[in-house]
């Protein structure tokens, strides 16, 4: 079930928020954890066991490391354990086949690839169950008392399946008591229509762009074309990604809860360094945590802090796929940031603004090129296509139909990309005598998109395979 599908809009939130606001105080993280567990079976139900098991087995960590608390080194065989479960849990589903495959392509021919369907969100909630035994181990957390209000912080349907990362210690308190007030659920609704416009107004038109350019015959293709096609696909996974980041946002105040931002305008950044300040934060904030500081950040030597940089965007990499071309992609990103990190911010710092803003959106749309295409032929032709390479014209008849056809979406998404719209409501509606707007805006938004997604026959979500 995912949040852009009519049985979700019209029928299960509905019936969550009636259950969660007329049930008992006491019994409302009971009912989030039992309607959690229906909206992961309803598309996976044999996985909820393993959901399950993560659920059990971290909580059962997190009690020791609680009552060994003041031994620290039998507590942290707990933490140790947790760690390489749940490591092993994501391994296993999701690497898998990906090393046998790697390891019979240079002639290791010793086991078969599974072929097991990689359990939703394994990469989401692994991270969020292992953070609460290490939590707990430093001090930043207490032990939660009840499984029932634990299985409802693991299986938080807002979040589960796509994030944002919650750490254990940034929700402990909202699981025992959470402010449930009419205008936080209202700005819940307004953040969530604002995901759900993202995603299927702006995300599933741009990438029906790049998928059309993606399935073009070659001799349809200019080298113009295919910068086109790695822009679509920059566009669709922001807006497909930061929508469903919004929608969880939205969904968890109408809950009483509140979770950390996901996005904030990363295509403004001047450098890569300030991109992934911006994209996907909680991500970056946990590896950054539980990874690069306990390696010992930036409090050590240059060597080893490029490798704590490298380490840390060698697995982010591998978070994001099973494949040689998110190796790359992490590789990629964590030399850059080796090389700004020792030089090249200082003196980025000393040009122009909007040549530093070219400089990063063009290492970004390449970026981009390497994380689409997980066959690495594929991805060698896009490259040297993108680069004048391939023998293809600079531009061609269809770049010029494919501008024509889609430059209003086009300007509305580099506008939507910027603060431009948000600073703008803000200052002359929000809070003003303009505000009743909002409500005709939501409702208007809804109409549209529904009939986007009856209508509609490309309704992806690209993290929904991460």
């Amino acid at each position: 079930m995912v949040f852009s599908s009519l049985l979700f809009l019209f029928v299960y939130l509905p019936i969550v928020l009636v259950v969660m606001k007329l049930s008992p105080l006491k019994l409302r993280n009971l009912f989030l954890f039992l309607l959690s567990l229906v909206f992961y079976g309803w598309g996976e139900p044999f996985y909820i066991v393993l959901l399950l098991l993560s659920t059990v087995v971290d909580y059962i960590n997190g009690y020791f490391v609680h009552k060994y608390r003041d031994q620290k080194k039998i507590a942290r065989r707990f933490v140790i354990f947790s760690i390489v479960f749940n490591l092993g849990l994501l391994g296993f589903f999701k690497y898998y086949d990906f090393i046998i495959g790697s390891l019979n392509t240079i002639g290791f021919d010793l086991l078969k690839p599974l072929g097991l369907a990689l359990p939703i969100g394994i990469s989401f909630y692994t991270f969020q169950t292992m953070s609460y035994p290490i939590d707990i181990y430093r001090g930043q957390a207490d032990m939660q008392k009840s499984m029932v209000s634990f299985g409802a912080y693991v299986s938080m349907f807002p979040q589960l399946i796509a994030g944002p990362i919650v750490r254990y210690k940034d929700i402990a308190q909202q699981l025992v008591k959470r402010d449930e007030t009419v205008d936080k659920f209202t700005e819940g609704i307004q953040r969530f229509m604002v995901g759900l416009a993202k995603k299927v107004l702006l995300a599933n038109n741009i990438g029906l762009v790049f998928e059309t350019i993606k399935s073009a015959p070659t001799t349809q293709l200019s080298v113009l074309t295919v910068w086109l096609a790695i822009i679509a696909y920059g566009f669709q996974i922001y807006f497909d990604f930061s929508g469903y980041s919004d929608m969880a946002i939205g969904l968890g105040k109408m809950l009483g809860f509140e979770f950390m931002e996901n996005f904030n305008y990363p295509y403004i950044s001047k450098s890569i360094t300030e991109f992934w300040r911006r994209w996907h934060i909680s991500l970056s904030t946990w590896f950054k945590d539980y990874v690069y500081i306990p390696l010992g950040g930036n409090r050590c030597s240059s060597i080893i802090n490029m490798r704590n940089i490298l380490v840390v965007w060698l697995l982010t990499g591998l978070w994001h796929g099973a494949s040689w071309n998110f190796v790359l992609w992490g590789l990629y990103f964590g030399i850059i940031l080796m090389i700004e990190k020792s030089f090249l911010l200082k003196r980025l710092e000393k040009i122009k603004p909007i040549f530093r803003h070219i400089y990063t959106l063009g290492l970004v749309i390449i970026s981009w090129a390497i994380f689409a295409f997980e066959d690495i032929n594929s991805l060698g032709n896009i490259l040297l296509t993108m680069f004048g390479f391939k023998g293809l014209p600079l531009i061609n008849s269809y770049f010029s139909y494919l501008i024509r056809n889609n430059i209003v979406l086009i300007v509305v998404l580099v506008i939507a990309s910027t603060p431009i719209v948000k600073i703008g409501y803000d200052k002359y509606i929000k809070g003003s005598k303009y505000e009743w707007i909002t409500p005709i805006l939501i409702l208007l938004g809804l109409i549209v998109c529904t009939a986007f997604i009856v209508d509609a026959t490309y309704n992806p979500f690209l993290y929904f395979r991460f």
